[in-house]
């Protein structure tokens, strides 16, 4: 199992798939540093020489991709501000709510929770006249 910028990514897929497990790097991006790392797509990751390795690395690094700890980071900044300015999708982020406008009477179970069962709460029983 290679290990690239403190992520192991598995051996025995293709290295154009293998990259994506690294957070932050999709298929056009993982495309994009192979090519600058002049590497054959069709390799698998297993097979990946130290000096192929660290061309990927150098290519990921000089390339200016935001990736792992830093994107995690800048992404939980940008919903710290929405929610700090109290707006719309800040708001519904800190009420567990759908954001981008969906409806939530009848879906929305991934974002709201299983359903909570509310009780209905009866009247004293009145004593017979």
């Amino acid at each position: 199992m290679a290990r690239i910028i403190g992520v192991d990514i598995p051996g025995d897929k293709r290295i154009d798939i293998a990259l994506r497990y690294i957070y932050g790097i999709g298929p056009v991006n993982a495309r994009e540093i192979i090519e600058k790392a002049q590497i054959d797509p069709s390799t698998r990751a297993k097979n990946l020489t130290e000096a192929q390795l660290s061309q990927i690395v150098h290519a990921i690094q000089d390339g200016k991709y935001v990736i792992e700890g830093d994107l995690r980071r800048e992404l939980g900044l940008n919903l710290k501000r929405l929610q700090a300015i109290k707006c719309y999708r800040g708001v519904r982020h800190l009420k567990s709510l759908p954001v981008r406008g969906q409806r939530t009477q009848t879906n929305s179970r991934t974002r709201k929770g299983p359903r909570r069962t509310v009780g209905v709460q009866r009247a004293a029983a009145k004593p017979a006249a």
